[in-house]
C-alpha cells in the first residue's frame, strides 16, 4: 500500500513557462513559471514569510540545496523516479513583473491522502501581496493546466477556518462534497470539487 505524502498547510490558502487564462486576470498580468537558478534568494524570503503560518512555501526536503531541489521538482513534474506515495505534480513560481508573489503545486492525478486531504491544487501568496486576486488567478490557472492534462474535474482543499481560500475556491467554481475533520489539534478540511469543462 503506497505510504502517504507528507501532510502540510499548503491549501490554508518541462516548458518553462505556463501562462494558461480561464477569462480575464483581475490580479494585474500573473504567470505561472518554473523555478530558475535565479530565483532562491526571493523564494527563499517567502518561505521565511510564511512559516510562520505553518505554510512550507518551497517543499523542500532536509538538507537539500537549490540545485538538488531543482532537479527534484523536474523530475516530479516528469513523473520519474518517484519515491512510494507521490504522484507526478509541476511546482510553479505565481510571478506579476518580477514580483514574486506566491507558488503553487499542480498535482497530476490524487492517491488515498490526496483524494482525502490535499486536492489537486495546493496554493500560497505571500502575505504583502493578498487580497489583490492572486489566489484566484493561480488556481484559475492551475485548473486550466489540469483540463490540459486530460482531467475533466479537479479536487481542491482548504481548511475550514480559511475564510479566504474559501472564496477563491467557490469564485472558480468550487462545489462543495464535504468537511471532514481534521487530525487533534487541526481544522476540518472542505473538499470542493471543480468542473473543467469539455477538453
Amino acid at each position: 500500500m503506497p505510504r502517504p505524502q507528507p501532510k502540510n498547510r499548503e491549501d490554508r490558502t518541462a516548458s518553462s513557462t505556463f501562462s494558461g487564462r480561464i477569462g480575464p486576470d483581475p490580479s494585474g498580468g500573473l504567470v505561472l513559471r518554473a523555478p530558475t537558478v535565479g530565483d532562491e534568494a526571493e523564494a527563499r524570503r517567502a518561505q521565511a514569510e510564511l512559516a510562520d503560518d505553518g505554510f512550507d512555501f518551497l517543499l523542500m526536503q532536509d538538507g537539500e540545496c537549490w540545485a538538488e531541489w531543482l532537479a527534484r521538482i523536474a523530475r516530479e513534474r516528469a513523473g520519474t523516479g518517484l519515491p512510494a506515495g507521490r504522484v507526478p505534480a509541476t511546482f510553479l513560481l505565481a510571478v506579476v513583473g518580477d514580483d514574486l508573489v506566491g507558488r503553487v503545486s499542480v498535482r497530476h492525478e490524487l492517491n488515498d491522502f490526496l483524494l482525502a486531504v490535499g486536492g489537486h491544487v495546493g496554493y500560497g501568496v505571500r502575505p504583502g501581496r493578498r487580497r489583490r486576486g492572486h489566489a484566484t488567478e493561480i488556481l484559475r490557472q492551475s485548473l486550466e493546466m489540469l483540463r490540459g492534462l486530460g482531467l475533466d474535474r479537479a479536487l481542491v482543499t482548504c481548511d475550514d477556518d480559511n475564510l479566504g481560500s474559501i472564496g477563491t475556491i467557490e469564485a472558480c467554481g468550487g462545489v462543495l462534497e464535504d468537511i471532514r475533520p481534521g487530525d487533534p489539534g487541526e481544522a476540518a478540511k472542505r473538499r470542493y470539487w471543480i468542473d473543467l469543462g469539455p477538453r
